[in-house]
């Protein structure tokens, strides 16, 4: 059965891209239901349209606090029927309200080897400063603990010697657009399995 799937975003959207385009190629079994972004006007919603994808806006200037914010897109995505929920470039710290309407069902990219680098906006920047030799990327359930939830699956770029911040986070980007769609697809085959702070994938299950 197709996986109905929402996105929350912020930025240019390049990996809500790559899913749009899996599943274009018959890659990923879903269907993106909306698009939820918290900036108007950001390339995000730009694509999403162009693909025929419902799109809106739900800015923190409408609301009290980031709490009811983010009850309001919880609120939008169950309308539509969303069972998982994609973290794509998304610049806000998930509430716990939000992650409990969707327990186990809310993924996020992040952009280093967690948990190295985690919490942190400047993943490449600190893999070089750090004198790392590989970095990379992962795809993570979302827990109230910050790029902490169970690992779902990552992806290894090797650290050049003449790399800046900029080349870097150009390769993991690639990658990036590689195993989000993937980690989509484990779900749209109910593969993934929670055990304590694991993720154990399973073989498909077509039921």
């Amino acid at each position: 059965m197709t996986l109905p799937i929402g996105f929350l975003v912020s930025g240019r959207g390049s990996n809500l891209q790559a899913v749009i385009d899996a599943i274009a190629r018959g890659e990923v079994d879903a269907e993106i239901r909306l698009v939820i972004s918290n900036h108007a006007g950001v390339p995000a919603l730009e694509r999403a349209a162009k693909a025929g994808i419902e799109t809106c806006t739900v800015a923190a200037q409408g609301f009290p606090s980031r709490r009811e914010q983010q009850i309001e897109m919880a609120r939008l995505l169950e309308q539509r029927g969303v069972e998982l929920v994609v973290l794509g470039g998304f610049d806000r710290i998930v509430v716990p309200e939000l992650i409990e309407r969707f327990p186990q069902r809310m993924i996020n990219i992040h952009p280093s080897l967690l948990p190295a680098f985690a919490n942190t906006l400047h993943a490449q920047r600190e893999a070089l400063e750090y004198g790392a030799k590989v970095a990379g990327c992962t795809v993570h359930i979302v827990t109230t603990d910050v790029d902490a939830g169970p690992i779902l699956v990552q992806a290894c770029v090797p650290v050049l010697e003449d790399d800046t911040e900029e080349a870097l986070a150009a390769r993991i980007l690639e990658q990036e657009h590689r195993i989000l769609p993937q980690a989509i697809q484990l779900f749209a085959e109910r593969r993934v399995r929670i055990e304590g702070r694991r993720a154990v994938i399973g073989p498909p299950n077509p039921s």
